[in-house]
């Protein structure tokens, strides 16, 4: 509030307020990163590489890629690590692997059926030895055992104030519902310290959808509080993400201790064709500087038969953004492609710009957050220029119209291309910014002025620094 005020006192003849320039910038990925890769897991590790497991739709083994950067898994060769037993425990429905590095060992936490039943699925560990776990030696540990001997899966580890701590998926026979999640400390990497506590049950309407499903725990810290996130009802188009919210220096064996949202903090965008979004895991960026949700999804609505039999969940990547509040803002699954950025103001450090019935300008505290992102394509008019595209409303783009800038639908014409065409420079007020020249009219410039977007002529530093922004 503060560098805003100082902005309205600025004169035309001063230097005005600037904004710092943000502790998290953008990132881009194209999406999706890997096709027919289920339940992902991305775990950075000290060794400069990423490493992603994921579900393979013939349910039968264990892959691991790396890569040193999270777009570089797209390509990179999949080793098999483990394969099904061919009788007995461990020998079905292979599903939900996470790859952890503790204590100086690798660990893959996964969920398994018997040949002699299918859906006995339970928790196992491996246990490997070796700086790269692609090539290490791996030993099964067993199963994780639990109060009761019943469908359980979908364990994942973390450590929050030095504690390390298993959240898993399982069935509670008192319960009429498929799973709930539950908590509890480890003792080692694979066994339980303790009596485990139940954190959450599915009970909204939105849990409940197909099935009565509660599953899928991911655990991401922020600002003195920890967030989990599950996945919640069938695993087709209904399929979306719930959170639990809890101060990280309470007991979080205590259900007491969590508040559970209300509505889905993830959901199906049929406007960017992205459907069932789910069973998340978190990482970071290349720079560290930006938390990356990572999840699954269809880019399409219908399912012929069990969705269990459809091969088609993908594997893909979006940046976490944090509320005023220290929440977390997952948006929407953003369309196939390009990731969108936001692009923050120059001089009023918390606005940000957005669209607003269908007139561009910058303001603070965005809701939608989709409102706020854009993504960078190759400019509609070609010749080196960039066009910016709404996230929420694809097909449509920042373009002006009698200087006054607008997201509008793109009508094919060459006037409209001309108009959404920008060539992108650095930040007139701050080369580590951006600015925005217009394709059509050379020497104006996207700007802000009381808050609305124009494109304008430039003559003052005032003019210059509304004409600055910051990818994030």
């Amino acid at each position: 509030m503060l560098v805003a005020l100082a902005a309205c006192l600025v004169g035309p003849g001063s230097s005005p307020a600037q904004a710092a320039v943000p502790d998290s910038p953008a990132v881009t990925y194209t999406n999706p990163i890997a096709e027919k890769r289920a339940d992902p897991h991305i775990f950075k590790h000290t060794d400069g590489y990423y490493y992603f497991t994921a579900t393979v739709p013939e349910y039968d083994r264990i892959v691991l890629r790396r890569a040193t950067t999270i777009q570089g898994l797209s390509t990179a060769s999949e080793v098999t690590i483990w394969t099904k037993h061919t009788s007995g425990v461990m020998g079905a429905h292979i599903w939900a692997p996470e790859i952890h590095f503790i204590d100086g060992k690798w660990y893959v936490y996964f969920a398994a059926g018997s040949t002699s039943d299918v859906w006995a699925i339970r928790m196992y560990v491996l246990e490997g030895t070796g700086a790269n776990p692609l090539t290490a030696t791996w030993a099964e540990k067993g199963q994780i055992k639990t109060t009761w001997e019943s469908f359980s899966l979908d364990a994942t580890t973390f450590v929050v104030n030095g504690v390390r701590y298993l959240a898993w998926a399982q069935r509670n026979p008192s319960e009429d519902n498929n799973t709930s999640l539950f908590i509890a400390k480890l003792s080692n990497p694979w066994t339980i310290s303790g009596t485990p506590a139940e954190l959450s049950q599915p009970t909204l309407s939105w849990e409940t959808v197909g099935y009565k499903v509660n599953e899928g725990p991911a655990l991401i810290q922020h600002g003195g509080k920890v967030f989990m996130t599950y996945s919640a009802s069938a695993t087709d188009a209904n399929y979306c993400l719930g959170m639990l919210t809890a101060s990280a220096t309470a007991d979080l064996t205590n259900p007491a201790s969590w508040t559970k949202g209300s509505t889905p903090v993830f959901q199906t965008s049929a406007a960017t064709s992205q459907y069932g979004p789910g069973h998340n895991s978190f990482t970071v960026s290349e720079d560290g500087k930006s938390d990356i949700l990572v999840y699954h999804d269809r880019s399409y609505k219908d399912i012929s038969g069990d969705p269990l039999n459809d091969p088609n969940r993908r594997t893909r990547v979006q940046k976490v953004y944090w509320k005023a509040d220290g929440t977390p803002d997952f948006g929407i699954p953003v369309a196939d492609g390009v990731t969108p950025q936001r692009l923050s103001s120059y001089n009023f450090a918390d606005r940000f710009v957005r669209h607003w019935e269908y007139r561009a300008r910058i303001e603070a505290n965005v809701s939608p957050l989709a409102d706020s992102q854009f993504r960078a394509v190759t400019g509609l008019a070609g010749t080196g220029t960039v066009s910016l595209e709404s996230a929420n409303f694809p097909g449509y783009f920042l373009r002006h119209k009698n200087f006054e800038v607008w997201v509008e639908k793109n009508d094919g014409t060459s006037a409209f291309a001309s108009s959404a065409s920008f060539y992108r420079r650095a930040g007139l007020a701050d080369s580590a910014g951006v600015s925005y020249e217009s394709y059509n009219y050379a020497g104006r410039y996207v700007r802000h002025y009381n808050y609305l977007l124009y494109v304008q002529a430039l003559s003052t530093s005032t003019d210059r620094a509304d004409a600055t922004f910051y990818a994030q």
